[in-house]
């Protein structure tokens, strides 16, 4: 039986929408559902994961409604040819839906997955939690602004759902209201303080058991390698289509080899460890979790095909691009530079710059997330770096001798 059955489909009819706030709104979805996905697989939450099934049937609604706009727009060769791009966009988005779907169904539908997935969850994420907003609660009918959430706790509100509606990415003047499920992002130790304010119950800390088998453990490591470097994927895609970057587009692709091969390695390890599981059957919802990873990392490279293939960027991409405070740039690091032998402290390089590197890409090593550790960089080091635009350009700067 399918987690939500039962509930009705939602009627779609065409209607003028703006098809920059829907690619803006299925962008937001997408990051948002690759996020809930694996946290409700990491956490055993299947309040997560259902969630997840209704973002995906919200990103379906919005599929179509972006669909039926563009086959309206398009009125000759020359607007087929620009729109082409935008259509693949759209396409890769519901392939993430679905993934992440498919993802929160391990789950929902009780597949199975090794106690090692907990093992892994301290090194692999912040903890990712949902709540539904007390009545009595004392951030109820109070702006964030006004809670000021993250600055005194480190805690974000990362999205609300008010019934039927989503609120994501609420900003400093959205309002909590009372039976609102927010999602909240932040370090475990003041998530659980917020979570009791928020809800008025206690947010229990799931328990780990150890495990031996080192296949395994290794087999683990990869899927939570793999799910870092597909959301890296994601991310560097929008944003090489949303600034028409061609570089970003090649580390898309050179991210998306990077997925296949660890996940010819994922397979081969999950197999070697069945056979000193002590229950075999347990691993199909490891087998699932990879699968869909790689189906994400996949779609990555489908949203920037338009960049790849040198096809003029859309003038509706361009007006989404306008409404972006934050850019992710790629800068490869001169030897001699003021970048070269800079240590990285928290992803924010030893010298004056806003700028936070969050991978390194290095000849000799590989992708290095620096979400994982800090470290120094090299000369030859490609660096993925979010921030703003000014930011990036003196980034830029620091790179060259």
């Amino acid at each position: 039986m399918d987690p939500l059955e039962g509930e009705a489909s939602v009627s779609v009819a065409y209607e003028p929408v703006s098809v920059k706030d829907v690619l803006v709104e299925m962008k937001d979805t997408a990051e948002l559902l690759i996020d809930l996905s694996y946290s409700a697989v990491l956490h055993r939450n299947e309040d997560l994961a259902r969630e997840v099934l209704r973002l995906e049937e919200r990103m379906d609604v919005l599929e179509l409604r972006a669909r039926m706009s563009l086959m309206m727009a398009v009125r000759n060769p020359d607007d087929a040819e620009r729109l082409a791009p935008v259509l693949s966009i759209v396409s890769a988005a519901d392939d993430i839906s679905d993934a992440a779907g498919d993802i929160a169904k391990i789950v929902l539908e009780e597949m199975g997955l090794p106690e090692a997935m907990r093992a892994a969850l301290p090194e692999a994420t912040e903890a990712l939690v949902r709540g539904v907003v007390d009545d009595d609660s004392v951030y109820a009918d109070r702006t964030l602004a006004d809670i000021d959430l993250e600055s005194e706790t480190g805690v974000r509100v990362i999205a609300l759902r008010r019934g039927e509606e989503w609120l994501l990415n609420p900003g400093p003047e959205t309002t909590i209201a009372a039976e609102d499920v927010a999602l909240l992002r932040g370090p475990v130790a003041s998530i659980e303080a917020v979570f009791k304010r928020l809800t008025d119950t206690a947010y229990e800390t799931p328990a780990v058991d150890e495990v031996g088998v080192d296949d395994l453990e290794r087999a683990v490591d990869t899927i939570i390698h793999m799910k870092n470097l597909s959301e890296l994927a994601v991310d560097l895609a929008y944003s090489s289509v949303l600034f028409d970057s061609e570089g970003l587009a090649e580390e898309v692709r050179n991210l998306e080899v990077e997925v296949d091969a660890m996940e010819s390695r994922f397979e081969a390890w999950t197999l070697r460890a069945a056979a000193d599981a002590d229950d075999p059957v347990a691993l199909r919802g490891l087998i699932r979790l990879g699968s869909t990873t790689e189906v994400i990392s996949d779609a990555a490279v489908d949203i920037s095909e338009g960049v790849l293939r040198d096809l003029e960027v859309h003038p509706v991409v361009e007006l989404a691009v306008q409404e972006s405070d934050e850019i992710i740039s790629r800068v490869e690091v001169a030897a001699g530079s003021d970048l070269d032998g800079t240590a990285v402290i928290a992803g924010v390089p030893d010298l004056e710059s806003t700028m936070s590197i969050i991978a390194i890409r290095r000849p000799s090593e590989g992708w290095i997330l620096i979400g994982d550790s800090d470290g120094e960089i090299e000369a030859g080091d490609v660096l993925i770096s979010k921030g703003t635009r000014t930011a990036a350009a003196a980034l830029e700067g620091l790179s060259t001798v």
